[in-house]
C-alpha cells in the first residue's frame, strides 16, 4: 500500500533498483486481455489468409514494442517520465504540444477499456442468467474502476506487484479457455481462407502495428526510469518487447483460428468483440471468464491512468502525482458512466476521435525514438525542466516535422467510425482514392512514422552533436 512520493523529477540513485527483467510484468500485465483474441477476426477482415495474419500479427505486434523497447532505453539512461524527456526535443514548452495529444490518449483510452470491461461483464451474465444485466455491469464497473484507480493512484511499486499477478492469473485463466475451446478449430477450414493482396497485407500489418504496440511508446520510459543506469540497454528493450509481445501474438493467433473456423462467429466478434467469445463456452466457465475479461482489460488501463497523471504534471498542472491520477481516474469514471449508461451510440464514434490522435502521436513517436537512437550521452536531467536550458522553450523545427507528418498521414487514411471524421484520406486520390485498393490500408500511419524518423534524424543531427559535446 506505499505510496509512491516521485513525480515528473528524476528518480534519485538510491531508489533505482531491479533488473530489466522486471519489466516484462508490467507490458505482459498491460497486453493480456483477451481482446487480442477478437483482433483474430479483425485481421482476417482484411480479406487475408490465416497464415498471412498470423505474420503481420507477429511482425507488426514485434515492431510496434520495439519502438516501445527502444523509448525505454531513454527513462533507463536519464531516469524521468517519457513525457519530460520528450522536453529535450520540442522544447521545455513546445512539449505541451505532444503532451496534450498523449493526455487526451491515455485518458481516452483507459475509459474505452474499462467501457469494454463493463459492457463484457453484462453481456457474459446475460447468459449465465441468475443475475440482472444492469447489477452485472456494475459490479463489472466497480472492480474495473477500483483496480485501475488503486495501482494508478499508488503508483510505481504496486503496479510492479499488481500486474505480475494480473498477468499470472490472467495467462492460466486464458489458457484453460484455449483448452476449453480448441476442438472448435477447423484447421481444414483455416488452411482453406484464400491469400489477399499486398494492399491487404499491408493493411492489416499497420492495424497491427497501430492497435497493439504504438500507443504505447509515450509510456515507455515511465516504468524503465527506476532501472539502475548500469542496466543493459539491450536487456531493457529484450524485456520489453518480449512481455509486451508474447501473450496478444499468440491470442492473435489463436483468435484468427477459431474466427476462421466459424463465419458465424467471426460475423458475431465484429459486432461484440467479447461476448461473441462466451458462445463457445461451457456455462459453468462464463463467471471466470466474466473475471479474466475485466483483469485483462485493467491491465492496460492501469498503465494508462498512472502514465496519463504524469503526463497531466508534465504540461504544467501543479498538484502531486497522485493528485493527478485521481484527477485522471475521475474522468475516467465519469467517462465510463456516460458511454455504458447514458450515451446513445457514442462508443464508436469516441475511438474514431481516438484513432485520429494517434497519426500525429506517431509522428511523435518516430521523433522521439529517432532522438534516442542519435544520442550517445544521456538527457541533461537539469535541462529538461528550464527553458533557459540548451534544449530552449520552443522547438520549431521538431513542431514543424511533427506537423507536417500529421497533414500526410491524415491524407492518406481512413477512419469509417463516424462521419464526421470523412474528411480524412483528402491526399488518397494520388493512389486511387477512397474506393480505390489502398483505400483501408491506412498508409499515412507509415508515412508519419517515416517523415517522423527520417525527418528528425536528418534535420536535427547537428543540433544534438553540438548539445553533447
Amino acid at each position: 500500500m506505499q505510496l509512491e512520493l516521485n513525480g515528473t523529477n528524476v528518480i534519485a540513485e538510491s531508489e533505482r533498483t531491479g533488473k530489466a527483467s522486471s519489466l516484462f510484468w508490467p507490458w505482459c500485465g498491460a497486453n493480456v486481455s483477451l481482446l487480442a483474441l477478437s483482433y483474430g477476426s479483425f485481421f482476417l477482415g482484411f480479406g487475408i489468409s490465416f497464415w498471412q495474419a498470423t505474420l503481420a500479427a507477429v511482425l507488426g505486434t514485434v515492431l510496434s514494442f520495439l519502438l516501445v523497447g527502444l523509448s525505454s532505453i531513454a527513462g533507463k539512461k536519464s531516469s524521468a517520465p517519457t513525457m519530460v524527456l520528450s522536453r529535450a526535443v520540442f522544447g521545455v514548452k513546445g512539449n505541451i504540444v505532444p503532451g496534450l495529444l498523449s493526455y487526451l490518449i491515455f485518458v481516452g483510452w483507459e475509459t474505452v477499456l474499462v467501457s469494454l470491461a463493463t459492457l463484457a461483464t453484462g453481456t457474459i451474465f446475460i447468459r449465465i442468467g441468475h443475475i440482472n444485466h444492469e447489477l452485472a455491469m456494475v459490479i463489472g464497473f466497480a472492480i474495473a474502476v477500483s483496480l485501475t484507480i488503486y495501482g494508478g493512484v499508488l503508483g510505481h511499486k504496486v503496479i510492479m506487484r499488481l500486474q505480475k499477478y494480473l498477468t499470472l492469473t490472467t495467462v492460466v485463466a486464458t489458457l484453460i479457455y484455449i483448452g476449453l475451446t480448441i476442438d472448435q478449430v477447423n484447421w481444414n477450414s483455416v488452411s482453406a481462407i484464400p491469400s489477399g493482396n499486398a494492399q491487404a497485407f499491408t493493411g492489416a500489418l499497420i492495424f497491427g502495428i497501430t492497435g497493439i504496440g504504438l500507443g504505447w511508446v509515450n509510456a515507455a520510459a515511465d516504468y524503465s526510469r527506476y532501472l539502475p543506469r548500469t542496466t543493459s540497454s539491450k536487456s531493457v528493450v529484450v524485456w520489453t518487447v518480449f512481455g509486451a509481445s508474447i501473450v496478444p501474438i499468440i491470442l492473435v493467433i489463436y483468435g484468427a483460428a477459431l474466427s476462421g473456423s466459424d463465419p458465424k462467429l467471426n460475423e458475431a466478434i465484429a459486432m461484440d468483440p467479447i461476448g461473441a467469445l462466451t458462445t463457445i463456452l461451457p456455462t459453468w466457465y462464463l463467471a471466470i471468464f466474466a473475471l479474466i475479461a475485466i483483469l485483462g482489460l485493467v491491465g492496460g488501463a492501469i498503465l494508462d491512468l498512472y502514465s496519463s497523471g504524469l503526463t497531466l504534471i508534465s504540461v504544467g498542472l501543479p498538484v502531486k502525482r497522485h493528485v493527478a491520477a485521481i484527477i485522471d481516474g475521475t474522468v475516467m469514471l465519469l467517462g465510463t458512466i456516460y458511454i455504458v449508461w447514458i450515451a446513445d451510440n457514442f462508443f464508436y464514434p469516441f475511438q474514431g476521435f481516438l484513432i485520429t490522435l494517434g497519426v500525429p502521436i506517431a509522428t511523435w513517436s518516430a521523433i522521439f525514438v529517432t532522438d534516442v537512437l542519435l544520442r550517445k550521452r544521456a538527457y541533461s536531467e537539469e535541462d529538461l525542466y528550464k527553458e533557459s536550458g540548451r534544449y530552449g522553450s520552443w522547438n520549431k523545427r521538431s513542431l514543424s516535422i511533427m506537423a507536417f507528418g500529421t497533414f500526410i498521414g491524415w491524407g492518406f487514411v481512413t477512419n469509417t467510425f463516424a462521419s464526421w471524421l470523412s474528411w480524412q484520406g483528402y491526399l488518397l486520390f494520388l493512389i486511387g482514392g477512397k474506393e480505390g485498393s489502398w483505400a483501408y490500408a491506412n498508409v499515412g500511419v507509415l508515412l508519419a512514422l517515416a517523415i517522423g524518423g527520417f525527418g528528425h534524424w536528418v534535420l536535427a543531427r547537428r543540433e544534438i552533436s553540438n548539445q553533447e559535446k
